[in-house]
């Protein structure tokens, strides 16, 4: 009687201790799951940008990796600089005023081309001509493996004459470095080297 009353007793104090392994098993389970949420909570919430409206009103915007648009933001900087530089006018302001814009995005490079160009008396022509001259960007190529980035821009040219339009096939290569963003610069980006490749007449069309 004496030995099953141990046996009970011993079965019992078995039971209580499995019960306090799995109940600290919980215990541990609850706690580092608690601290794993509170964890991806605090990286969640740093991904966020709180903004004031005129400190009244409380906007939530999200974050983005700021490398994710780096592709595209380099192909808007040089289409955009692509426009201003061969977009011309017969007006000499006009000109002047789209150079200006467009050497904000570049280096020594395109204002010599610039100056090459105007030595020989073309932007003379345009205006004393009347000529009008737009481009079409159809693609901009950037590899992006190594800094600073190759870039290819192929476009077509277009020199619009009161008599006929000269349709011309375009082809430019440049590198781009990481810049500082500004007003004049918002993609934070610089052209260095830059190279007319080609740039010969496909067609030209009466009016």
């Amino acid at each position: 009687m004496e030995f099953k009353t141990l046996r009970n007793i011993e079965n019992s104090f078995r039971q209580i201790r499995l019960y306090a392994i799995v109940f600290a098993v919980l215990c541990i389970g609850v706690v580092g799951y608690a601290v794993w949420q509170s964890y991806r909570f605090a990286e969640e919430q740093r991904q966020k940008i709180y903004v004031l409206d005129n400190g009244k009103s409380l906007m939530l915007a999200l974050s983005q990796d700021a490398g994710i648009n780096r592709p595209v933001e380099a192909r808007e900087h040089v289409r955009r600089f692509h426009e201003l530089f061969f977009t011309l006018a017969p007006d000499k302001n006009a000109i002047e005023s789209n150079m200006s814009r467009a050497f904000n995005l570049a280096d020594k490079s395109a204002f010599d081309y610039y100056k090459d160009l105007s030595e020989k008396g073309y932007y003379n022509r345009i205006i004393s001509g009347n000529v009008q001259q737009r481009i079409e960007v159809d693609s901009v190529v950037c590899n992006f493996d190594t800094h600073p980035y190759a870039v290819r821009t192929y476009a077509k040219q277009f020199i619009i004459r009161s008599s006929n339009v000269t349709r011309r096939n375009l082809i430019t290569s440049c590198y781009l470095v990481n810049s500082v963003r500004s007003d004049n610069n918002p993609q934070g980006f610089n052209i260095e080297k830059f190279a007319v490749v080609e740039n010969r007449d496909i067609e030209v069309i009466e009016r």
